[in-house]
C-alpha cells in the first residue's frame, strides 16, 4: 500500500532513501512509512492420507486450490492462526503439529506474505467449505491438481511430502 498522505499530519509524503531502502517520508513530522511483510499461516492436513485443500472462492485466485490459510490477527499466533483458519475454510479441529516451514510469498498481488505453515492433525471429520472456501476436497498426494493458487503453498506441500519419504 503506498499512502499520499500522511497518516499523523496529514502533509504529503515525499520518498527518500533510508536504510538503503527508498520510502515514504513525511518533511513535517518526520513519519516514515515501513512497507513489511504480512504475516499468515496455513495447515497440511492429511486425513486417511489425502491432503485437504479448498477451492478459493475470492480473488486473487478465485477457482484455484489452496492450503486452508490466512492472515493472521493482531495479537494472535502463527499456530492460532494456522488453527483458526482450518476451522473457517473447512470446518475441521486440528491441533497443531510440526514445523513444515516459513516461506516468502511475493504472488499474491495485495502484499508480500510471510507464510508460516504448519503440519494438522484432524480432530473431526466433519469437512464443511466455509468463510472463504467454496469447495473442499481431499487429494492422493500422488494426483494433486495443477492449479494450486500460491508458490508458497506448492513449495510447503513439496516440502512436506519430500519429509514424509
Amino acid at each position: 500500500m503506498k499512502y499520499k498522505y500522511c497518516p499523523l499530519c496529514k502533509s504529503p509524503l515525499k520518498h527518500k532513501k533510508i536504510d538503503a531502502h527508498k520510502r515514504q517520508v513525511c518533511l513535517d513530522c518526520g513519519f516514515i512509512y515501513y512497507q513489511n511483510p504480512t504475516p499468515a499461516a496455513a495447515s497440511i492436513i492429511l486425513i486417511d492420507g489425502k491432503l485437504v485443500l479448498v477451492k478459493r472462492k475470492y480473488e486473487p485466485f478465485a477457482g484455484l486450490w489452496s492450503l486452508p490459510s490466512g492472515f493472521m490477527e493482531y495479537g494472535e499466533s502463527a499456530q492460532e492462526c494456522a488453527v483458526r483458519e482450518s476451522k473457517e475454510e473447512t470446518n475441521l479441529k486440528i491441533k497443531p503439529g510440526p514445523l513444515v516451514g516459513v516461506y516468502s510469498g511475493v504472488d499474491d498481488p495485495r502484499c508480500h506474505v510471510i507464510l508460516v505453515v504448519y503440519q494438522g492433525q484432524a480432530m473431526t471429520r466433519n469437512m464443511l467449505a466455509g468463510d472463504d472456501a467454496s469447495q473442499i476436497e481431499l487429494f492422493n498426494p500422488k494426483n494433486l491438481p495443477r492449479d494450486i493458487a500460491f508458490k508458497a503453498h506448492r513449495y510447503a506441500i513439496r516440502d512436506f511430502l519430500a519429509g514424509r519419504k
